[in-house]
């Protein structure tokens, strides 16, 4: 990949700290790109976002972080991918809170791919593992990429199952991307660099905190057209990320266990509230409408095939145009169409105007 010229900004902005995604994604909605918003003024900032925002115009503490991450940036299999990117996952785009970049080691394609998150226990029975990895396979066998938050247990069967076949695998950190959590898996991370990607939205040297998983698991949910949850107690933080994947309107899959068992209480109380009960790798695949399987990869997710990305600006005159009308001219729904104005806007290419009115710019 190469090296976006304004990364340098992109890093600015998101490691000034006490700056969050919300207000970044704010800035950005307000100025445009990052090296606009940092030629605004002191007061602009701080009225736009608060007093942190203030603080982009002293990039002196950071300063290190950001060339650590350049020179990161520049080795061979790493990339940081921001939301100006094509490369930047359209299905995160389409969650409330999209991360502004994510920091990749690996196939950097696995963005692109249909993708099932399949999570469970860090303290798995030996039947769960072996379910979770042939479950796995099986998905990545037939064109899916396997997305799971590279803990021990559930998900990493799940990322040996995915990197056994030709979907491959991707694991979601809660830590820095060059920072291996638990160190148990540090071999199972290296063959996922290798043959998987690696990815987080942690600044680089992040450590393993608790706070960080939560929000590590809407990720995983956000990558995915659907969650398997393998084995969970009720406890357990796969209910977290099943949770996240219901609220991003993700079809959410539990495997049936024994009812005597701790660890299938949290796939119980799942389906009860609604998931679908699991007994093959096909009761899954049926249900990804989205999906079509080919036996590899492609598919046919109705934000992708029925428009390339930049046609939304086919359906764009000139002159101001609403949400709904351009969902109608376009075929496509509201997320959809959101997430594509959101690309062009940071591109240059459209303007927001008031009352949720668009305008083209060229």
């Amino acid at each position: 990949m190469t090296q976006d010229p304004g990364l340098a900004s992109w890093l600015q902005l998101t490691l000034t700290p006490g700056l969050g995604a919300a207000a970044i994604r704010g800035l950005l909605k307000q100025f445009g790109l990052p090296e606009i918003i940092l030629s605004a003024t002191r007061a602009q900032l701080e009225r736009a976002a608060g007093p942190a925002a203030g603080q982009l115009l002293n990039p002196q503490g950071i300063a290190a972080a950001i060339e650590r991450a350049l020179r990161w940036t520049a080795e061979s299999g790493h990339a940081v991918v921001t939301l100006a990117d094509a490369t930047y996952p359209r299905l995160l785009l389409e969650i409330p809170d999209p991360p502004p970049l994510l920091y990749a080691t690996g196939r950097l394609d696995l963005l692109g791919r249909p993708a099932l998150a399949v999570v469970g226990s860090r303290n798995a029975t030996a039947q769960g593992v072996r379910d979770a990895e042939q479950f796995a396979k099986s998905f990545s066998a037939a064109g899916l990429t396997i997305v799971s938050g590279l803990a021990l247990g559930i998900d990493a069967a799940a990322h040996r199952g995915g990197l056994a076949a030709e979907g491959s695998t991707i694991a979601v950190l809660g830590t820095g991307v060059d920072v291996i959590y638990p160190r148990q898996n540090a071999e199972l991370a290296g063959s996922i660099a290798r043959a998987g990607l690696l990815l987080s939205e942690f600044p680089l040297g992040t450590p393993g905190a608790a706070q960080n998983f939560p929000r590590r698991n809407r990720l995983i949910s956000g990558l995915s057209q659907g969650c398997l949850v393998v084995e969970a107690a009720l406890a357990s933080g796969s209910l977290i990320t099943a949770r996240a994947a219901a609220e991003q309107g993700r079809e959410v899959f539990a495997l049936p266990g024994s009812i005597h068992s701790p660890l299938s209480k949290g796939n119980h109380a799942l389906i009860k509230q609604g998931a679908k009960l699991v007994e093959s790798a096909e009761d899954v695949l049926a249900e990804l409408t989205a999906f079509r399987r080919t036996g590899f990869a492609s598919t046919r997710a109705a934000a992708t095939t029925a428009e390339p990305p930049g046609a939304l600006l086919q359906h764009m005159g000139f002159d101001p145009v609403d949400l709904d009308s351009l969902c109608v001219r376009a075929g496509l729904s509201a997320e959809q169409v959101s997430a594509e104005l959101l690309r062009l806007e940071l591109a240059g290419r459209i303007a927001t105007l008031p009352g949720g009115l668009y305008q083209r710019l060229n």
